[in-house]
């Protein structure tokens, strides 16, 4: 039986931890791809030499050469440039546009029929361009998905966490929109053991945790110096590609193209999807109130601005 392979795309803190853990929770072969094709290749033999001890047979190669990339299954574009304090997602636009193109470009080219997942910022932008390659290849919108939701849907499942001092599994998120500070996390679809959160936490808690969650990168950003949070966006990555190289059919918040859904089309925003085999195999409509979907409404229109500056730039370096 054919083992599943995903192609890892930069080798850096968020593309190495996510070819870890696809490894070590047996879940795929990994070819980690990396401009530094030295650097993808010791990351590569260092995880292959730690599995001994981890006791896996999964396979990890490492180069710059795509060619390794041949026949994906799923395609996890991490590379680009990270935030330092002081930055916006939006202030990384131009520089990782040329960066994520020739991702995508190099790496269709030897997976035609991969799932692609985009994790570089600013993500909603990077996912409609990563779209804008694709679709004209012939690739469907369910095979082309941004991951944003899972991570924000995990902060603020945290923040729950350590407010109530209760077990993170009995926290159950929801976050919509754009993955920045206008995303949209929905208190009332937010649940504790099926209890509603704003039945168990005053109202100035809950928008402290949803501002918060709004922040949470750059908090960690700005702990940091140098560099931007990669452990939770490796996770959140692959918990998606579990979800569809195991079929999983799980309901999960990711940057999806919608036409039509939430009175949204044409752009692509954070909402609960159903993933599966085929990647994105439903989009799932909560029934918002006027204040949220007019919330997640001007979320999608941010997107939209971001991706209509950053064409402008790419047209202006051509």
């Amino acid at each position: 039986m054919k083992q599943a392979k995903v192609t890892v795309i930069g080798a850096g803190n968020v593309g190495a931890t996510a070819a870890q853990r696809l490894a070590e929770k047996n879940i795929a072969n990994v070819a980690l791809v990396d401009i530094m094709g030295g650097v993808a290749a010791g990351k590569a033999l260092d995880l292959m030499e730690a599995r001994p001890v981890e006791l896996h047979d999964r396979m990890i190669f490492g180069s710059d050469d795509y060619a390794i990339s041949k026949d994906s299954d799923v395609v996890l574009i991490t590379a680009g440039l990270a935030r330092k304090p002081g930055m916006s997602r939006d202030d990384l636009l131009a520089k990782n546009a040329q960066i994520v193109k020739g991702c995508v470009e190099s790496a269709y080219k030897y997976s035609p029929n991969a799932i692609f997942i985009v994790v570089s910022n600013p993500v909603d932008a990077m996912t409609q361009l990563t779209h804008q390659i694709l679709s004209a290849k012939g690739v469907p919108n369910n095979k082309i998905i941004g991951m944003a939701g899972v991570l924000d849907s995990s902060r603020m499942a945290f923040f729950i966490a350590e407010a109530l001092n209760v077990s993170i599994k009995n926290i159950q998120p929801c976050v919509l929109g754009g993955h920045g500070d206008d995303m949209v996390p929905v208190a009332r679809y937010t649940t504790v053991a099926g209890i509603p959160l704003p039945d168990l936490l005053p109202e100035a808690k809950i928008k402290e945790i949803i501002e918060r969650t709004q922040k949470g990168g750059i908090e960690i950003v700005n702990l940091l110096g140098t560099g931007s949070a990669f452990y939770a966006p490796a996770s959140s990555s692959v918990e998606m590609i579990d979800a569809i190289l195991n079929d999983k059919k799980q309901i999960l918040p990711c940057s999806c193209m919608l036409t039509g859904e939430y009175g949204i089309n044409g752009v692509y925003v954070g909402v609960p999807t159903k993933l599966g085999a085929n990647g994105i195999e439903q989009i799932m409509e909560l029934k918002l109130s006027d204040t949220e979907l007019k919330d997640l409404k001007a979320s999608a229109e941010s997107v939209k601005t971001n991706v209509a500056k950053m064409n402008e730039l790419m047209k202006a370096t051509v």
